[in-house]
C-alpha cells in the first residue's frame, strides 16, 4: 500500500516549474527572473529569446516547461498565461581556491540557485 497523495498546493489555474542548482549567483538570476514577472508567458519567451544574458536560455527552458505543465497536466489555455511568479532562492556556494605569489592563496565562491516559474491563466474578464 502506497501513501496517499498530497494536495496540489498551487491553485487549479496554476502551474509550476522548478529548476534546481543553476550555475549563477542569484542576484544575477533575479535579474533575469524580473523581466518576465507579470507578463504574458508569449512575450516573456520572446524576451528570454533574445536576452543577453546567458541564464536567460535555462529561464526560457524553465518557462517554457511550465508552459508546457499549464498545457498538458493541468488542461490550461496557453494564450491566456502570465507568468505570475518568477522567484529565485539560494542553492550551495562551491567554495574554491586560487594560489597566487609569496605561498598565499585566494578564496573563489561559486554560487548555485534555486529558480520557481508559476504561471497562471487570466480569466477572461481581467484580459481587458
Amino acid at each position: 500500500m502506497s501513501k496517499p497523495s498530497n494536495d496540489r498546493r498551487e491553485a487549479d489555474n496554476e502551474a509550476k516549474s522548478v529548476l534546481r542548482t543553476l550555475r549563477v549567483s542569484p542576484r544575477k538570476l533575479d535579474l533575469v527572473a524580473a523581466t518576465i514577472r507579470g507578463k504574458k508567458a508569449s512575450s516573456a519567451v520572446n524576451e528570454l529569446t533574445f536576452s543577453k544574458k546567458r541564464i536567460a536560455r535555462d529561464v526560457k527552458k524553465a518557462l517554457n516547461s511550465a508552459i508546457a505543465n499549464a498545457e498538458n497536466n493541468h488542461n490550461l489555455d496557453v494564450d491566456r498565461l502570465i507568468v505570475a511568479e518568477a522567484s529565485v532562492g539560494k542553492a550551495i556556494v562551491m567554495k574554491r581556491f586560487h594560489t597566487r605569489g609569496r605561498g598565499r592563496a585566494a578564496g573563489i565562491r561559486k554560487p548555485f540557485s534555486h529558480l520557481t516559474i508559476v504561471v497562471r491563466e487570466r480569466a477572461e474578464a481581467e484580459e481587458n
